[in-house]
């Protein structure tokens, strides 16, 4: 049975809704074969919002869109059995509220960085930076898709000859590196205020905050300091090295664990303001400092992906994915 009445000729397929739900802001979209709608996408606040529903129900109104032909999100949390809990946000997403809101069965959940992986093989060229010199990538070998925002995670991403798939996990919760007595300094003092030094702690927004809280003794907001460090502030420079050498770190643990030879692929706000300072704050020297590996670290290039609606994208092809 079709998931609604057949329509009259001449007939316009209904659209696909994608959106992209971080922890400050949610992203919507319409799609049409894998791509969002030209001119479609709008961003939400999620504060003061009850859930992603009421979001989902504003656009729909605002946009006159009455039929979905499928539903598919990406959420910046945990994805089990049809539902996602945020981790920064307290909303829950379940698959049936999805196909309440877009009046279909077809519905999918995505964890956030499993839905920037199935975007990788769909992004224009000249939204994709290289960051650090290193080999090139493997066409159709496994990448890696790094997340620094409101909060961090990675996600592998496997090309098979039957479609992509992309791993959720939780990466921003291993441990933190501890590297020489600073970072173990810093390690001990996370630990005493969290009960873990993890690595979400230092590399996503509120972690660079509090990183240089530790450095300098000083509360600066995210987007200043990101700003300080471009001026050349030394106390601003001293704090985004240490941020540099942190994740060049956990950049080449990550690597080391899923071989990426397709390429590493950092993505999000914090990574994005980041990014213009990480080679020159010694990012690379970090991540190649692997000892006997050193040599096979520096096989997988690492990028910045400097497209905004990434994820949308990736949720749009996965619905045309799942159709195929």
């Amino acid at each position: 049975m079709p998931d609604r009445p057949l329509k009259s000729w001449p007939y316009t397929p209904a659209p696909d809704l994608v959106a992209d739900i971080g922890g400050t802001n949610t992203r919507v979209a319409l799609a049409d074969s894998g791509v969002p709608r030209q001119g479609s996408i709008r961003k939400f606040p999620n504060k003061g919002r009850a859930s992603l529903t009421e979001i989902l129900q504003q656009y729909l109104r605002e946009t006159a869109t009455t039929d979905c032909a499928g539903v598919c999100v990406a959420v910046a949390g945990p994805v089990r059995d049809g539902v996602a809990q945020m981790t920064n946000l307290d909303w829950t997403i379940t698959a049936e509220d999805l196909a309440e809101v877009g009046g279909t069965r077809r519905v999918a959940i995505l964890n956030d960085l499993q839905a920037q992986g199935h975007a990788l093989r769909s992004l224009d060229p000249r939204h994709v930076r290289q960051l650090l010199p290193t080999g090139p990538a493997i066409a159709g070998a496994t990448q890696l898709v790094v997340g620094a925002g409101t909060g961090f995670n990675a996600a592998p991403v496997y090309h098979f000859s039957s479609g992509t798939q992309v791993a959720a996990s939780e990466c921003g919760h291993i441990h933190l590196p501890r590297h020489g007595e600073r970072e173990e300094a810093l390690a001990r003092h996370l630990a005493a205020l969290h009960g873990i030094a993890t690595v979400e702690e230092v590399l996503c927004g509120r972690g660079l905050e509090a990183l240089h809280r530790w450095v300098s003794g000083q509360d600066v907001p995210g987007d200043k300091l990101t700003a300080a460090i471009a001026a050349g502030d030394p106390q601003a420079r001293e704090t985004g090295a240490l941020y540099a050498s942190i994740m060049g770190r956990t950049l080449a643990t990550l690597a080391l664990v899923h071989l990426p030879f397709g390429g590493i692929f950092l993505i999000g706000s914090v990574a994005r303001a980041m990014s213009p300072h990480l080679a020159d704050l010694g990012m690379g020297a970090a991540y190649t400092e692997m000892g006997r590996f050193s040599t096979l670290v520096k096989s997988f290039p690492v990028a910045m992906v400097e497209d905004d609606y990434a994820a949308l994208l990736g949720c749009a092809s996965h619905l045309a994915a799942l159709t195929a």
